[in-house]
């Protein structure tokens, strides 16, 4: 005769309904997975956070992922920062998601003890996501004195990639407040026209955020063009 809990793998200090949502985050189906996200975070268990650090690195599904980021801060940021700074730290570059995603994660958490994962190294990662998730962890992480040290480091960025992760540079600059006015006084006079027009389109948007982007961009040109002329 079998006891109770004897020879199967039930645990019995664990909620079912909390067995099956964790197990529900590995189903076929994206709807399934993303009611198991939210069904974990809801009642959230710090015993689940390595299984949805795990899951975040390999969910395909952008909700879910989302989802699995809101589960993650609904536990204590001392279960949860190391697993995700592991995870950062760790993965090689062919888990660029996870690195990703991790690093997304961290900013939404917010806790700065999670500061020193953001290696020089991982701001300039050759992945523009990784970069742009990294900026963004970055200047929500930043310890209070060291933003100037931050700015140097991002304004080595500046001209790079596409108009999306230009943007999300120029963002993060201008997330660093006045700490990155001289760096970015500097970089308008850099040899390179990519980096001058980058760092002249975000001094535009930092005065004038309602105008955009694409405006910024334009009035760059616009003061290059004069400044070359003049010369």
């Amino acid at each position: 005769m079998t006891r109770p809990n004897e020879d199967t793998n039930e645990n019995p200090n664990e909620d079912p309904h909390h067995a099956r949502a964790l197990r529900g985050l590995a189903d076929d189906s994206a709807s399934v997975r993303l009611r198991a996200a939210l069904a974990v975070g809801t009642t959230p268990d710090p015993r689940s956070v390595p299984t949805l650090v795990e899951r975040c690195a390999v969910e395909p599904d952008f909700s879910v992922r989302e989802m699995l980021t809101w589960a993650l801060t609904r536990h204590p940021a001392s279960a949860t920062v190391p697993a995700l700074v592991r995870e950062v730290r760790e993965v090689r570059s062919e888990r660029a998601r996870a690195r990703s995603q991790a690093l997304h994660t961290l900013s939404k958490i917010g806790d700065r003890r999670a500061w020193p994962a953001i290696t020089p190294a991982l701001l300039a990662d050759p992945d523009d996501e990784v970069a742009r998730s990294a900026w963004r962890a970055a200047v929500v992480l930043v310890p209070e004195g060291a933003e100037r040290g931050l700015a140097v480091l991002l304004a080595t960025q500046l001209g790079r990639g596409a108009r999306g992760t230009r943007l999300s540079l120029s963002r993060a600059l201008i997330a660093l407040g006045e700490a990155t006015s001289p760096v970015l006084g500097a970089a308008t006079t850099d040899p390179d026209p990519r980096v001058r027009a980058h760092a002249i389109a975000t001094e535009q948007l930092w005065r004038d955020p309602d105008a955009g982007f694409e405006f910024a961009i334009e009035e760059a040109k616009r003061i290059m063009a004069v400044g070359d002329a003049d010369r």
